[in-house]
């Protein structure tokens, strides 16, 4: 048996608690980033596509929270996440004095980076529907708001899920930058791990088969509800059948 083998099964067996606690960890700061950081795109994705009048004060205000917006995504998209975990980690410290609980700056640190990309996912989702539609709206009475709530998000949040899922599985991976503050992820007690063991390469080919799984299980059930929301391939017309009885009756009647 080859020794490295030997020493993945040791190292296993007597570590496996602490890459538990650690995926536990990476899965929980993803999810929680990911659905706050889902959040935050829909609101500035919808904020960034109000029509903006012509003059008023309205305009103003319009094009000034656009222009903080836009700052923020550019920002956020245009830095690697482990400068973004370093500057917010740190500089909260020394600028305002907070001592952050480093999972809880995590999970802000991938809310806020998710946000950014999210944004720009959203706007393109509300831009590419149909011009039509708006008009079909504004003709029954509708407003922006009840546009936006009735007819245009509806088709928006459907069609942005699989953007949605292929982010938290984005996040999963990039939870490893954050050992740079002291989160105790999946990568940061692999460290641990190969430490205290004087071997890097199994402890690192463990973990690498840990992310591996956690990824593949979580593209897999974003497939599956994937395919619950697009439905049955065949349809069947409720009705259709009984219409076609009713119309033969009709035609034995006269």
């Amino acid at each position: 048996m080859d020794l490295s083998f030997e020493w993945i099964i040791k190292i296993i067996e007597t570590n496996w608690p602490m890459f538990l606690r650690g995926a536990g960890v990476t899965l929980l700061i993803a999810l929680i980033g990911t659905i706050f950081g889902a959040l935050i795109g829909l609101l500035a994705g919808i904020i960034r596509t109000i029509p903006i009048p012509e003059r008023g004060a309205k305009r103003g205000f319009l094009k000034f929270i656009n222009i903080i917006l836009s700052i923020y995504i550019e920002f956020f998209r245009g830095t690697p996440m482990i400068v973004q975990a370093m500057v917010i980690f740190y500089g909260s410290a020394a600028a305002f004095g907070w001592q952050m609980n480093p999972i809880i700056a995590g999970v802000v640190i991938v809310a806020i980076n998710t946000g950014a990309y999210m944004a720009e996912i959203v706007r393109g989702g509300i831009i590419s529907v149909d011009a039509g539609q708006y008009e079909a709206a504004q003709a029954i009475g509708m407003n922006h708001v009840q546009t936006m709530t009735h007819v245009v998000m509806p088709q928006v949040i459907r069609n942005i899920l699989p953007a949605t899922g292929n982010q938290f599985i984005i996040n999963i991976k990039d939870t490893a930058v954050l050992s740079v503050i002291s989160v105790t992820e999946l990568f940061f007690q692999t460290k641990t791990v190969a430490g205290n063991n004087f071997r890097y390469f199994e402890a690192f080919f463990i973990v690498c088969i840990i992310y591996f799984i956690l990824t593949y299980a979580v593209t897999l059930i974003l497939r599956y509800f994937e395919r619950k929301l697009d439905g049955p391939d065949n349809y069947t017309v409720v009705g259709s059948h009984a219409q076609m009885d009713a119309g033969e009756h009709k035609g034995i009647g006269q």
